[in-house]
């Protein structure tokens, strides 16, 4: 709990001015949901949990032609990115 909040703090809280009781919910409901489904749960040498330690490093060739696209939410404070398809 305490890595929830303290990652809810600094990723939303510290950068977001809060109006209203209705606005910090809508605030929190969107970051819960981001940190639940899309926020990269990662573990020792920044692996995904089920990805294997040792990895061969991408080709840089396949790098540079990668279509990458941005979802802002909460007005660009919370990005998510994904492959285009």
């Amino acid at each position: 709990m305490e890595r929830w909040i303290h990652s809810c703090r600094h990723e939303l809280l510290d950068r977001t001015l809060i109006w209203n009781q209705q606005h910090l919910l809508h605030a929190l409901h969107e970051y819960e949901r981001f940190y639940n489904t899309h926020r990269p749960h990662q573990s020792i040498a920044n692996a995904r949990p089920l990805q294997p330690l040792t990895q061969p490093a991408p080709d840089q060739a396949t790098l540079a032609h990668l279509d990458i696209r941005r979802r802002q939410r909460l007005g660009g404070i919370l990005n998510e990115y994904h492959h285009a398809a």
